[in-house]
């Protein structure tokens, strides 16, 4: 009887530690309604800037003086200017101005930064001697220069000695903007050359040059993208604060901020001049940091 029952306990056992205890899957959340939001805000935003005939056939540039300050009705849907031109066809037009310049800003700062940042973090290494710590000090105290004013201020600034203009206004808001990429690029530099996988590659013959393209490259880089879709925002930002001051694009030009200056002095009697373009504004500032946002999580969710 003691026998079967040690049979019966050792069968049991074995029929228990055959059982397979499935491993929980972690459910995948998908993109938060915040982000589908944004997300679904930039793109037509960038459909805008492509096709802006495709939500306006209006000339934003067509004056009707007697239609002049008419409130939003269904003929005009953000109603018209004090010269009588559609606001929502000069809303949606200005997309173009504002966000191109905005993106041709921060790419200007994310490979000025980006160059010069690696320059900065490989010099102690290809360049032997104080000589390399030299060409890093120089390049961290350029940064701590640029950085040390406002960045508005110092597009101004820059504005002021190369004029008013499209151009001249993206590369002033780019050099503003060009520390914050240029001290991430070095910090994250310095940090993956230490890394033991690239001192693993260099003892394995790899050239410094393929090293730096293989492994240094793709590692430094990683947090540029998350910074450059906040950075468009505030660029965006920055471009209609000066176009309001008459540093940026010149009237009659449909921008964002030039809409603004156009609108102020008669916001107290036709508010819509200034809300429309005015909100946005704000809701590309916010669509992109909150993408920006979003983009960050993912990579630090994947690097977990």
């Amino acid at each position: 009887m003691t026998d079967l029952l040690e049979k019966v306990k050792a069968d049991a056992a074995l029929a228990q530690a055959s059982i397979v205890t499935p491993t929980p899957r972690r459910r995948r959340r998908g993109p938060a309604p915040s982000v589908l939001v944004a997300g679904a805000f930039v793109l037509v935003l960038l459909v805008a800037v492509a096709l802006p005939q495709l939500f306006t056939s209006v000339d934003p540039f067509r004056t009707v003086p007697t239609d002049g300050l008419k409130p939003p009705s269904a003929e005009h849907w953000f109603g018209t200017d004090r010269l009588g031109r559609d606001i929502f066809s000069r809303v949606v037009h200005g997309a173009r101005y504002s966000i191109l310049i905005g993106l041709s800003a921060t790419a200007i700062a994310v490979v000025a930064g980006s160059i010069l940042g690696l320059i900065a973090g490989l010099s102690g290494r290809l360049i032997p001697g104080r000589v390399g710590l030299l060409v890093d000090e120089t390049f961290g105290r350029l940064f701590d220069v640029i950085s040390s004013f406002p960045g508005v201020l110092l597009a101004m600034v820059v504005v002021t000695f190369a004029g008013p203009g499209v151009q001249n206004i993206a590369v002033a808001i780019g050099i503003a903007s060009i520390p914050m990429y240029g001290r991430v690029v070095r910090s994250q530099t310095l940090l993956v050359t230490r890394a033991d996988f690239v001192t693993h590659a260099a003892i394995y013959g790899r050239s410094r040059a393929r090293v730096v393209i293989e492994h240094v490259l793709p590692n430094v880089l990683v947090a540029i993208p998350v910074l450059a879709a906040i950075d468009v925002g505030a660029s965006i930002l920055a471009v209609s604060g000066l176009s309001f001051l008459g540093l940026g694009p010149q009237a009659p030009i449909p921008e964002w901020g030039v809409m603004l200056a156009e609108s102020r002095d008669v916001l107290r009697i036709a508010w819509w001049g200034g809300v429309f373009p005015g909100l946005f504004i704000t809701a590309s500032v916010i669509a992109l940091t909150v993408l920006g946002r979003a983009l960050q999580r993912h990579i630090d969710g994947r690097k977990s």
